[in-house]
């Protein structure tokens, strides 16, 4: 597949760098950081992992609970570290594929393709994304992923209502909403079959097939 793909953040990529190195070094500044939330990313990526305590992950990093409160204020903070992660990585992409794509039919099929191919790459993300490592955890987190999915949408509607427009609809802009809608479910759906599945459904799976009933 042509699609530009999504590629993680270097900082938060391998969840190994949260293993105990044989010779414990001091971190550089920042760096505890990024290795907290690489470990929070690889405890969520386990399948049917239960709600994650700061007790868990200061266990798997092999420090003390009063250690992650030195670089984050809250568990709350750390999964907003992890939301920042995701918003940063698919918008950038997204303003990519606006400054590289000139066809609006072509930006929308990119930009879902861009959506699942990182939540394919990044399980653990996907539980952020679709709200279920979110369950216990603080409202404001799963308002920042719903406004994370009104924004796509959004972008969704611009794409559509150009392609309307330039086919020459009567109604452009009613057009762009209610498909706009139906494709940003779409991808919500694949990312929850995903992660509900224990990672086993990809998001992936019979995409081209798919696409050409939902985008037409």
């Amino acid at each position: 597949m042509s699609e530009l793909a999504a590629e993680p953040e270097p900082g938060l990529q391998p969840a190994a760098a949260a293993a105990e190195p044989a010779v414990r070094k001091r971190p550089k500044p920042g760096e505890r950081r990024i290795q907290i939330l690489q470990a929070l990313a690889a405890m969520l990526e386990q399948p049917g992992a239960e709600r994650i305590t700061t007790s868990a992950l200061a266990a798997r990093l092999g420090v003390s609970e009063a250690a992650l409160y030195r670089h984050f204020a809250s568990k709350a903070q750390m999964f907003e570290g992890l939301i920042e992660f995701i918003e940063q990585s698919v918008f950038t992409l997204v303003n990519q594929i606006a400054e590289r794509e000139s066809d609006p039919a072509a930006r929308t099929r990119k930009l879902v393709v861009m959506v699942l191919q990182f939540g394919e790459k990044n399980p653990g993300m996907t539980r952020v994304m679709v709200g279920d490592a979110l369950v216990f955890e603080n409202d404001r987190l799963q308002q920042r992923m719903n406004q994370f999915f009104d924004k796509l949408e959004s972008s969704l509607r611009q794409y559509l209502r150009d392609a309307a427009a330039a086919a020459g609809a009567a109604t452009p802009t009613v057009d762009a909403q209610a498909r706009a809608s139906v494709i940003a479910a779409f991808i919500v759906g694949r990312l929850q079959r995903f992660a509900r599945s224990g990672f086993k459904r990809l998001p992936s799976e019979h995409l081209d097939a798919s696409l050409a009933i939902v985008l037409g």
